[in-house]
């Protein structure tokens, strides 16, 4: 995103601002603050132990520093929390958050998640960093700061997540959303608050709506003690390759391309420099630790072509980037719980320039089909940078009636079908020669399962797993039931020959009823199966089946 106008931020901040002695207290004569280490280079960032057996969320380290505001040191103090969250790959990771307290207490405690724009593949874009006067000349974070310093005056606690993790993985939607949920976590484990009864609202604008959307959709299987009451989203990206067709050649935008491709990369570990042109690795290269600010508009009417081998001009032929594209589409990892305040431009009949008008209107149509609670707002007229305006405004009194308890209202009935958010059909996978050894991509992973105790009889869900070829590495095998996860195993790796799990609730086999089994790597789901379970104490029954049903 970039800078949002001034003035506006100004009268937003200043409305929101009901305690007037912050706002005295920010107003006196700044201090020059020296600029902190950078993330890259601060111990702080980094944890030596391990951490496979540390619940998500747990803190790990903690420091107070002093908030600046365009590099000047104000009175406003924060703690940051190094804490344990997840990774796109599912594993175990660490990153930074940053939690403000109001001067004076409010009880009962409230919440918000603050997820700004940083859009960032250098360290030196963290919020963590730049609330601190760090990378001052950031407009986009100078921004924003104003706009969370008005949450805090209104009396909130507000979190601010190093969303994009240790390696800066900029629109890894699954993994912002873990951390902006651990964020949370982290914190109400600092403020020593229960968390099923403290209110929590969450907000995001452009990079920021990823990690808010992806944190409500997850949040029912992976932080369902969260009282999250709300989530305001704008400028949403919710198919990036809709985006992709929107802003290819575009003068203003075409240069976010590059910089996702660094990115998921980073997050899927997996390399696209086979598919690069020597011009998409030179772009590619020199974006790979900038600011959005530094890259968005200076690459005028680039394409992804242009980046691409003359044999790979079609991208939606390559195996990788169809698979991790569908992977992040909106709507299919979950459906958030609280109601939603979503808004989003439209300059120009499609959209605001780089988010699609009517993308953001079937994602708030498919989650009312849902029975979520939603507001969805256009704001005609209005590219990316000018929504930001009206959204910010909305979202703040969303939020504000969200945790004061005030009624919901909805504006299901309003919002139209929108564009559908189906995924591309991921093509088959073909080998590149003469380019070295690779990992696979995502999607082309296959195996073999099957139900069944054999003749031993076994109080659980007995389930065999075996890799059809290569070694399967991450896998995660979920029992859900409904929206609630009732079991979970993790295999490191798995090969071709046979594993046995098997899958219990607290100890005891799954009660009689319809459950959904779900294996995945890295994140990716490999296979999805209804399993009826018939008795609780019973052998599992269930007659054997193999063959992979895929589901992208």
């Amino acid at each position: 995103m970039r800078r949002m106008h001034a003035r506006w931020m100004v009268s937003v901040t200043a409305a929101m601002m009901t305690a007037v002695g912050l706002a005295v207290a920010l107003a006196a004569a700044p201090a020059a603050l020296a600029a902190p280490v950078l993330p890259s280079q601060d111990p702080f960032y980094s944890y030596g132990g391990a951490l496979t057996n540390l619940a998500p969320g747990a803190v790990l380290r903690t420091r107070s520093v002093t908030i600046a505001e365009s590099g000047n040191a104000t009175p406003v103090t924060a703690t940051q929390v190094l804490y344990r969250t997840t990774g796109q790959l599912d594993q175990p990771t660490v990153t930074v958050a940053t939690i403000i307290r109001p001067a004076v207490t409010v009880a009962p405690v409230k919440i918000v998640s603050y997820q700004t724009a940083y859009d960032a593949l250098g360290s030196q874009c963290d919020p963590s960093y730049t609330l601190q006067g760090g990378n001052s000349s950031y407009s986009t974070a100078q921004d924003e700061e104003q706009i969370i310093l008005g949450y805090v005056a209104a009396g909130d606690t507000v979190v601010i997540p190093d969303y994009e993790g240790e390696k800066l993985d900029w629109a890894a939607g699954q993994e912002s959303g873990y951390d902006t949920l651990d964020a949370i976590r982290a914190a109400e484990h600092l403020l020593g608050v229960p968390a099923r009864t403290t209110p929590v609202g969450m907000v995001g604008y452009s990079g920021g709506s990823i990690a808010t959307d992806m944190a409500g959709e997850l949040a029912g299987t992976y932080a369902p003690e969260l009282d999250i009451v709300g989530a305001a989203e704008g400028g949403i990206p919710a198919d990036y390759f809709h985006n992709l067709t929107y802003i290819n050649g575009s003068t203003g935008w075409a240069g976010v391309i590059p910089a996702v491709l660094v990115s998921l990369s980073r997050a899927y570990d997996i390399s696209f420099q086979q598919y690069l042109s020597p011009y998409g690795q030179q772009v590619t290269g020199q974006v790979q630790s900038e600011c959005i600010n530094s890259f968005a508009g200076n690459y005028p009417g680039l394409t992804i072509q242009q980046l691409l081998k003359p044999q790979y001009q079609d991208y939606t032929k390559i195996h990788d980037l169809v698979a991790i594209g569908d992977h992040m589409i909106m709507s299919r990892t979950g459906t958030p719980r609280g109601p939603l305040f979503m808004g989003v431009g439209d300059s120009d009949g499609t959209g605001d320039g780089i988010m699609v008008t009517a993308d953001d209107e079937g994602l708030a149509h498919t989650y009312c089909q849902r029975g979520v609670s939603v507001q969805f707002n256009v704001y005609s007229g209005a590219d990316h940078t000018q929504a930001a305006v009206p959204f910010e405004a909305g979202a703040a009194q969303f939020l504000a009636q969200r945790l004061a308890g005030l009624p919901v209202p909805n504006g299901c009935g309003s919002i139209g079908a929108g564009n559908s958010l189906a995924p591309l059909p991921v093509p088959a996978a073909v080998t590149v020669t003469g380019a070295g050894p690779r990992r696979r991509g995502p999607g082309r992973r296959a195996l073999t399962f099957s139900f069944g105790a054999g003749r031993r009889c076994v109080r659980g869900l007995v389930l065999h797993l075996a890799s059809v070829h290569g070694t399967l590495t991450h896998v995660v095998v979920t029992l859900s039931r409904g929206r609630r996860r009732v079991a979970l195993r993790r295999i490191g790796r798995l090969t071709r020959r046979r594993r046995q799990l098997i899958l219990t609730t607290r100890g005891h086999a799954p009660s009689a009823g319809r459950y959904t089994l779900r294996v995945s790597e890295g994140g990716l789901t490999l296979l999805t199966r209804t399993v009826r379970v018939r008795g609780r104490a019973a052998c599992t029954r269930t007659p054997a089946r193999t063959g992979p049903r895929f589901t992208g």
